[in-house]
């Protein structure tokens, strides 16, 4: 599926670069990846750091998984295949995003290391910050608001990672929210701290 089609084109660069918007900006243009089981909290944690960041007066944005597979991947099912497709368009798009100077979250069950390690390369080192939002798999059931898990422990659902499809673990991310331990309120500071240490945002601001 990423076989180039299209021929006879040409990359056009602008006249404004992606440094020139992170400085109107006052922050850096990054890729946030959160990446975990379904209900681990991807979702929610990742639209709590929206609040704050907005709340600071910074520029995000979260492409969350259902979100986007109500649009741009409405064609793609669950299949290895189409779990492989739906990273990689996503990976594009946040770094369109990212190289426009948004601080951009993705909030994805993303599977499969190697489709995240090509997301990685996209971007320049420091650009792609991987979340792995850790859960054991008795508490994802536990939480389970949208039933997934007994339908695909009844069969009804088909190829559902952490039941009857795989989820491989981020060996080296650059962080590690533990959700059976750690609350939403604690998983959203240690993304914004995070953010402050690596100088994507200033430590010292203030609500605007």
């Amino acid at each position: 599926m990423t076989i180039q089609k299209a021929t006879n084109i040409t990359w056009h660069d602008g006249a404004i670069t992606k440094p020139d918007r992170e400085r109107v900006l006052r922050q850096k243009g990054v890729v946030i990846w959160f990446t975990g089981l379904s209900s681990s909290g991807k979702s929610t944690i990742a639209r709590a750091v929206e609040e704050r960041l907005f709340e600071r007066g910074r520029l995000s944005y979260v492409l969350d998984g259902d979100n986007i597979r109500h649009g741009l991947n409405k064609n793609l099912g669950f299949s290895p295949e189409d779990r492989e497709e739906n990273i990689r368009r996503i990976g594009e798009v946040a770094k369109l995003f990212a190289d426009a100077g948004f601080i951009t979250m993705t909030a994805f069950i993303s599977p499969y290391r190697k489709d995240r390690d090509r997301n990685r390369e996209l971007l320049k080192k420091g650009e792609f910050i991987e979340v792995f939002v850790k859960v054991s798999l008795s508490v994802a059931e536990e939480r389970d608001p949208k039933g997934l898990y007994k339908k695909a422990r009844s069969g009804e659902i088909k190829d559902f990672t952490g039941i009857s499809a795989p989820y491989e673990e981020p060996l080296n991310p650059e962080l590690i929210l533990d959700t059976d331990k750690l609350d939403i309120t604690q998983c959203q500071n240690a993304v914004i701290h995070y953010l402050e240490n690596n100088g994507i945002i200033a430590a010292s601001e203030k609500s605007e």
